[in-house]
């Protein structure tokens, strides 16, 4: 999802977690969130990630020397896993922007290796988000601008008509390009790979029955809609090593679509989770807009909790850490902020409901959150604002 939104114009409302203090000491913050945590026999040093958020800082797709300086920060300020902003797979309508960073081509993997070499060198580990955006582009952008939009049926995600239907032969070669990308990956020394399953691109696209209208294997049923995206994975996994992470991001929410639902209960949830999980998921990673929020009726477990609860994987959580406003769509204000503290997300770290929790926005204000949140420092964060996304820091 893009970090490009603007800030709301009303104050908050008081809720009653804003009574609490900055945590509740550094001995639980530290003994919640600074544990170990193993996928697929990489070990990351603590359970704080950095949330994929796309930059625009990488000139006909190529990451310089600033990005790596940006990730390295994040490294350095106490992340355990770096999750990098989107990047293009290797097919002609992956994207739209030619800013955004490619993850194919020789300059581009080596600028990707810097970025790796520099994380590395701070103590971190990083693993690339790989993304192909799907009927989301729009006809002539991109760094291919003739490459038609193409989607599962060539329908927005409004439910009306845009972009092209792929062919047997599109989908086979998308694949190819997520496969050719991941084994990249893996040789210029990244840790692991994130597929970008989530918040209506491509791969969601497939899995979501207003913009999968498909009569043939790809279609129909959720199970159905899921073999896109059980092939990517299958793919991805044999084009890696048995022992090289491979991450799946998903959400039920899309991109001005807040309300949309893959999954309307635990077995629907299921159904498309076990597939993913059989070709070769390590973790799946869970956006959601407010990490507190239930996912279902009669439960407290978010996305992440069900997804770990269905699945056995290893699960990262995400949506509003540290923030006190929504930046984007239906306003509403989140429970536990830089001010008063993270109290309600160590209760539900405690309790294992999901195992590492990705941060966002709130990396982008200050790349020691990480460390500040670890010793009970929170109150000294230096708070999101939409004007820092003019500039990498």
């Amino acid at each position: 999802m893009e970090a490009t939104e603007a800030t709301p114009d009303t104050a908050p409302e008081a809720t009653p977690e804003a009574t609490a203090t900055a945590g509740t000491g550094d001995t639980r913050a530290a003994r919640v969130l600074g544990r170990p945590f193993d996928i697929n026999g990489l070990t990351l040093p603590n359970r704080i990630a950095m949330a994929p958020m796309t930059r625009e800082f990488s000139p006909d797709g190529v990451p310089g020397t600033d990005v790596a300086e940006y990730y390295a920060r994040r490294a350095a300020g106490g992340v355990g896993l770096i999750v990098t902003e989107g990047t293009y797979v290797g097919h002609p309508s992956a994207g739209s922007s030619h800013r955004v960073p490619h993850f194919h081509g020789e300059a581009a993997l080596a600028g990707w290796q810097r970025v790796a070499e520099a994380v590395h060198a701070a103590g971190g580990r990083i693993v690339p988000q790989l993304w192909h955006v799907g009927v989301t582009r729009d006809e002539g952008q991109g760094p291919i601008p003739s490459a038609p939009s193409v989607g599962p049926s060539g329908i927005g995600l409004d439910g009306a008509a845009k972009g092209h239907t792929m062919s047997g032969a599109d989908i086979d070669a998308v694949i190819a390009a997520f496969a050719d990308s991941a084994a990249a990956a893996e040789r210029i020394g990244f840790d692991g790979v994130e597929l970008h399953g989530a918040h209506g691109y491509l791969i969601d696209q497939f899995l979501w029955g207003t913009t999968n209208r498909r009569t043939d294997g790809y279609g129909g049923d959720l199970a159905s809609r899921t073999r896109f995206a059980r092939e990517i994975v299958a793919a991805v996994r044999a084009a890696v090593s048995p022992a090289f992470p491979v991450i799946f991001r998903l959400s039920q929410w899309k991109a001005y679509a807040f309300d949309a639902q893959l999954a309307t209960d635990p077995a629907e949830l299921e159904a498309l989770l076990a597939p993913l999980a059989d070709a070769g998921v390590d973790a799946f990673h869970a956006s959601t807009r407010r990490y507190w929020l239930p996912e279902f009726d009669g439960s407290d477990l978010n996305l992440a909790g069900w997804v770990k609860k269905l699945t056995g994987r290893a699960t990262l959580s995400v949506g509003s850490v540290g923030l006190d406003k929504e930046f984007v769509g239906p306003q509403g204000w989140a429970k536990e902020t830089a001010s008063t503290g993270i109290d309600l997300l160590l209760d539900r770290m405690e309790r294992d409901e999901f195992d590492v929790i990705a941060v966002g926005r709130s990396l982008i204000g200050d790349p020691e959150w990480a460390n500040k949140a670890v010793t009970g420092r929170l109150a000294e964060a230096v708070p999101y604002d939409v004007a820092q996304l003019g500039r990498l820091r």
